[in-house]
């Protein structure tokens, strides 16, 4: 339960992050970008002794953990996008509402941990909920706060999908995380595949930013350095922690992922009452609920059985 309440609280300080940029006018994208080495970096400094890193693309596992790195910055700039644009706690509970994904795949594909039981009402019900909470989760009638951009509501547009987006694409990458972790991540090399992952992140990152150089759409920014930095370093820990809680739970993604998103959905919105004074409106609020409630009827067979 250590390394789950680890990559809860280092899952949340991302968020924060995102938050903060405007305020301190860092450049996201490029900080994205520059946190893709810092992880690389973090990741070699907790090698352990005698181990090295390196990459051999004869495995199959080689090209899987490279793809699923270019997921990763994709996921994350539109996480940073819909953050930004839409909050922390509408950002953070499609994040997490996105469970729902590795859920049905952990019990009906991969057939990990519960799947023996089955799915019952109550499972069934959850999921319902969960859909049904990120519809109300992304309901806007007014600008969050005064650090957000304040743009009427009629003017969001396209805007209001970025939650949507953001709840497939960490459902996706989640559910290839899972599959990795079954079938390809030993528990002594899980550092070394994750660097492969970020590897895959440097590459992307460092290609899209050269790109938009090279368009004049983007000039270097000193600030995104530091901000790479405040990043990168909690980006590779969380996900690091959250493979080893999911290896200590036997890779049962539909123990491990209900309890890690209901705990980052509970802090996050905390977070930012607290420090943002972020608005929720009465649908928000409903949504907050119904997510607590469909995680916990989704997830109940395992809460029942860490009880007992």
């Amino acid at each position: 339960m250590l390394f789950l309440g680890l990559s809860i609280v280092l899952s949340v300080l991302l968020l924060l992050n995102f938050r903060l940029f405007p305020r301190y006018e860092v450049n996201t994208f490029q900080a994205i970008v520059f946190n893709y080495p810092v992880c690389f970096l973090t990741g070699l400094l907790l090698l352990p002794a005698g181990q090295s890193f390196s990459i051999d693309l004869s495995q199959t596992w080689t090209w899987l953990a490279l793809g699923l790195g270019v997921g990763f910055i994709l996921t994350f700039m539109l996480s940073g996008a819909s953050t930004q644009r839409m909050g922390i706690t509408v950002t953070s509970l499609a994040n997490n509402l996105s469970l729902v994904i590795p859920v049905c795949f952990s019990l009906f594909v991969f057939q990990a941990g519960s799947a023996a039981a089955g799915f019952d009402a109550l499972n069934y019900l959850g999921l319902g909920l969960a859909i049904v909470a990120v519809v109300l989760s992304t309901y806007k009638t007014e600008p969050t706060t005064r650090d957000t951009v304040q743009t009427p509501t009629r003017r969001l547009g396209l805007a209001v999908l970025l939650p949507v987006g953001v709840f497939l694409l960490y459902g996706a990458t989640n559910t290839m995380i899972n599959y990795m972790n079954l079938h390809y991540i030993p528990a002594d090399k899980t550092i070394q595949v994750t660097l492969t992952m970020v590897l895959g992140a440097v590459i992307a990152g460092i290609l899209m930013l050269g790109i938009r150089m090279m368009q004049g759409k983007e000039q270097f920014d000193r600030k995104s350095l530091a901000g790479a930095v405040t990043l990168g370093v909690p980006n590779f820990l969380s996900f690091y922690t959250l493979l080893l809680a999911l290896t200590a739970f036997a890779g049962n993604g539909a123990f491990v992922y209900p309890l890690y998103n209901i705990g980052v959905i509970l802090l996050a919105a905390l977070l930012a009452a607290l420090f943002f004074r972020e608005h929720l409106s009465s649908a928000n609020k409903i949504g907050l609920a119904l997510a607590v409630v469909a995680i916990g009827l989704i997830s109940w067979q395992e809460l029942a059985k860490l009880i007992q």
